[in-house]
C-alpha cells in the first residue's frame, strides 16, 4: 500500500525512537532525504504526496541496515560537522558533536594569531578538526595526517568539497612514531586520537561499523597520548598549543601526561553532557 512522504517519516521516527536513537528525528529526515534524492526543504514540502514504490523500498532497505546498527553517516556517504557538511566513509569515524568542542579550542587559538599559523590535524579521520580550523580561520595552513590510507582519501575529497586546497593538504602520518624533521613549526596540534581501552572495544556498538584503528586506543587507553605527549612536543614551536580530545574518565591521567611532558597553561574543558573532554597545553618557551 502506498504512503505518504509524511507516514514514512513517521513510521520511521517510531521505530528508531524505540531501537534507542538518540536522534531519531533527525536520522528519520536524512534517509528518507537521502532515499528520495530530496533535499530539507524539498522532503518538507512534499510530505503530503505519496512516495513512489521505487523510493519506499530504499528508504525501507535503508532503515533495515540502520535498525541493525549501521549508522546513518555510512548509509548516506555524508554527514554533518561545524556547519560543514562532510564525505564520509567506513574508512573513518563518524564526526560526533563532542568532538565540535575540541575544533572551536583549535580554532580559538589558531585565530589567535596574526600572521600565518601552521595547523596540524593528527589522526585526522575525516578531516573534520582540521577542515573546521581552515574555514574559520583563513591565515591558517593546515596539514591532515593520519596513518590510514583511507582516511586520507576521504580528507582530500573533504578538502575538495569545501574549496580549501589552497590551505589544507594530507599526509601520512604515525601518532604513535616519532615525527619526521620536515613535520614541526606547528603553532597549534589537534588530535582526537584512538582512546578505547582494547578490552573494551568488542563490547560496544561502536566497534560493529566504524574503523578499529581509529578506536583501539591501547591496554588503557591511554597509547596514544603518551606517544603524542612525549613524541610530538618538539614539532611544536615554543608557546604553541597541543589540544586532544580524551575519552570519559581519561582527563586526569591526561593532564598528567601533559604536566609531564613539560607542558604550561593546561586546561580542560566539557562538552554539551558536562563530560571532561578536552584537554590543552601550551608548549614552554
Amino acid at each position: 500500500m502506498a504512503a505518504t512522504y509524511n507516514n514514512l517519516y513517521l513510521d520511521a521516527r517510531r521505530a528508531l525512537k524505540a531501537a534507542g536513537s538518540d536522534n531519531a528525528q533527525l536520522e528519520a529526515q536524512e534517509l528518507l532525504c537521502f532515499a528520495s534524492g530530496k533535499g530539507r526543504q524539498e522532503l518538507l514540502r512534499d510530505m503530503s504526496l505519496y512516495a513512489a514504490a521505487p523510493i519506499t523500498e530504499r528508504f525501507e532497505g535503508l532503515m533495515k541496515r540502520r535498525l541493525a546498527g549501521e549508522p546513518v553517516a555510512y548509509l548516506i556517504g555524508e554527514w554533518d560537522f561545524y556547519g560543514m557538511t562532510l564525505d564520509i566513509s567506513p574508512d573513518v569515524l563518524v564526526p560526533r558533536d563532542d568532538t565540535e568542542i575540541l575544533a572551536r579550542q583549535a580554532i580559538e587559538r589558531a585565530s589567535a594569531y596574526s600572521e600565518e599559523v601552521r595547523v596540524l590535524d593528527l589522526c585526522a579521520g575525516s578531516g573534520c578538526v582540521g577542515l573546521a580550523i581552515a574555514k574559520h580561520c583563513p591565515n591558517a595552513r593546515v596539514l591532515l595526517g593520519d596513518v590510514s590510507e583511507g582516511a586520507l582519501r576521504v580528507c582530500r575529497q573533504n578538502t575538495r568539497r569545501h574549496g580549501l586546497t589552497s590551505q589544507v593538504s594530507a599526509c601520512q602520518v604515525d601518532a604513535l612514531e616519532k615525527p619526521s624533521s620536515a613535520l614541526w613549526d606547528f603553532d597549534v596540534i589537534a588530535s582526537n586520537p584512538p582512546y578505547i581501552p582494547t578490552g573494551e572495544l568488542d563490547t560496544l556498538e561502536v566497534s560493529r561499523f566504524e574503523p578499529r584503528l581509529a578506536l583501539d586506543g591501547g591496554t588503557d587507553g591511554l597509547d596514544f597520548y603518551r606517544a603524542i605527549t612525549e613524541k610530538w612536543a618538539s614539532s611544536l614551536r615554543p608557546g604553541g598549543w597541543l589540544i586532544c580530545e580524551v575519552g570519559i574518565g581519561q582527563v586526569g591521567k591526561v593532564e598528567e601526561l601533559f604536566y609531564r611532558h613539560g607542558f604550561k597553561d593546561i586546561q580542560t574543558y566539557q562538552d554539551t553532557g558536562e563530560v571532561w573532554r578536552v584537554v590543552e597545553g601550551r608548549r614552554e618557551g
